[in-house]
């Protein structure tokens, strides 16, 4: 694995293997690397395409402060896990290098699927997140960019910002790896003691239950009980049943329409993010 942390060299090497042919394969992370992420590489790797991570936890995405200073950071259990899953390419710059004229964020607006959910729950952090991937898509210049499906909504925040800025990008988004307990894995999980693993589970054993009736009780209904399940231990921040593509909030499901459950709480100090799929 070649490792790199400035722009100039990154790009020189990776022009080499399109020379040749190669097509360019991109995930971007921001370290504290779980089977999730690896997932995302293998996934890269057996389409053929060279493996390309980048591991820069970007400032401008997170709210307050203090959850940028407690965001976990491994980096050589990271470089070795990625050893492991067969990467081809490291990129792992300062902020400097990422932001040269300081943290300048742009004010992005894509209409409901940045305005609703996370957006509405973390003022400014899909500005963030829109202006640190286009400018790693515009430094790695990738053919293909491979995301995690527990990020649903990023996921589709990056798709209109391929489709609005024109990159000729192909966006894979896979599905989400759990814990054996079911808990999706995140890097925030680390985070979490013992009870409060079990406690999370409470998460994913409510979006489970809310799929289970989807096409049988009232939505708000649904939506209501949800969040008081999740109140008993956790701390709900939202609990919506949307559309696929808008992330627009659903009032009504007609029978056999797909639909996205997502959900958000507080386990003591640490946000945790879930969601499913429902197809008719």
């Amino acid at each position: 694995m070649f490792l790199f942390k400035d722009i100039p060299t990154l790009q020189s090497f990776l022009q080499i293997y399109r020379q040749n042919g190669r097509s360019i394969g991109f995930i971007p992370t921001m370290g504290a690397l779980h089977q999730g992420h690896l997932s995302l590489i293998r996934a890269c790797k057996e389409q053929g395409h060279l493996a390309v991570c980048s591991i820069f936890i970007n400032p401008t995405q997170f709210n307050q402060e203090s959850d940028f200073n407690a965001y976990p950071r491994h980096t050589p259990a990271d470089i070795e896990l990625l050893l492991q899953a067969g990467c081809d390419v490291l990129f792992h710059p300062e902020a400097n290098t990422m932001y040269p004229e300081g943290l300048q964020v742009n004010d992005y607006d894509f209409g409901p699927v940045t305005q609703t959910l996370e957006g509405m729950h973390r003022p400014g952090h899909f500005n963030g997140v829109i202006t640190i991937v286009k400018r790693l898509f515009e430094v790695v210049q990738p053919s293909h960019a491979y995301f995690g499906q527990k990020d649903f909504q990023q996921c589709a925040v990056i798709a209109e910002m391929i489709r609005r800025f024109g990159f000729s990008v192909e966006l894979h988004r896979q599905p989400i790896v759990r814990e054996k307990s079911g808990l999706a894995m995140s890097s925030r999980n680390s985070r979490l003691n013992s009870e409060q693993k079990q406690q999370a589970l409470e998460i994913i054993q409510t979006l489970t239950w809310v799929k289970a009736y989807i096409y049988k009780i009232p939505l708000d209904q649904l939506c209501e009980e949800a969040m008081y399940r999740l109140g008993k231990n956790l701390k709900p921040e939202y609990f919506v049943i949307a559309d696929l593509q808008t992330l627009e909030p659903k009032s009504r499901l007609a029978a056999k329409e797909d639909a996205v459950i997502l959900a958000a709480a507080w386990c003591g100090d640490v946000r945790l993010i879930d969601n499913l799929l429902v197809s008719g």
